[in-house]
């Protein structure tokens, strides 16, 4: 309340949307992408070829979350700052460090399903029981503080309630590096543990297919 005085529900909605968003579209899209190459035949073409495991996920993680981030981005400043009106009070650079930063473990999410689903339509599924939660528990659609305790350190294994907490203090309070850098150091080793667990995942599946 101290940093939105009339509590107008467009600053916080147009925000936290975006953040939705960059969860949503990051583990569909990866996901997504695996599982239409192994239904194609396109993975078996690619074993063929002299690049690993981790060459594969690396460049699928690489290119979807680029096009999220990207978009994320450009909505942000200029659908959120300019047609929306909504003051941000920190630095965009910093945010996007972070969105970065964040995308690792959403996308190795998405690669980690996609190795879990055997179609299109299990995968949606897992979708369902993944993001959702991830978008109703993280604090970013009613507050952390409201929720059980034990709720509340299931979900700090996640990656999303830190960059939750990060997003808000830069883009609502203008907070620096120095006062979130624990939520940047948090979503970096979540993010290097999914990423660690899918590509274990994804090594099993290419040596199934081979």
């Amino acid at each position: 309340m101290r940093f939105n005085p009339n509590l107008t529900g467009l600053w916080f909605g147009g925000v936290m949307e975006v953040i939705n968003n960059v969860t949503m579209l990051s583990i569909i899209l990866v996901g997504a992408a695996f599982i239409r190459e192994r239904e194609h035949g396109t993975l078996e073409h690619m074993m063929v070829m002299p690049i690993s495991a981790f060459e594969i996920m690396a460049s699928k993680v690489w290119a979807n979350a680029l096009v999220v981030l990207i978009a994320a981005t450009l909505s942000l400043r200029f659908m959120v700052q300019l047609v929306m009106q909504v003051p941000v009070a920190g630095s965009l650079p910093l945010f996007v460090a972070a969105a970065g930063l964040y995308l690792l473990s959403t996308a190795s999410i998405g690669i980690f399903l996609g190795t879990l689903a055997r179609s299109m339509p299990q995968f949606g599924l897992l979708i369902i029981l993944v993001v959702i939660p991830l978008q109703l528990l993280s604090g970013g659609v009613t507050p952390r503080e409201s929720m059980p305790v034990l709720v509340q350190n299931i979900m700090d294994l996640a990656p999303t309630p830190h960059f939750i907490s990060l997003a808000q203090a830069v883009l609502f309070r203008g907070a620096g590096f120095e006062l979130v850098w624990q939520q940047f150091l948090a979503i970096a080793a979540i993010g290097l543990v999914f990423f660690l667990i899918a590509l274990a995942r994804m090594r099993k599946t290419v040596a199934q297919v081979h």
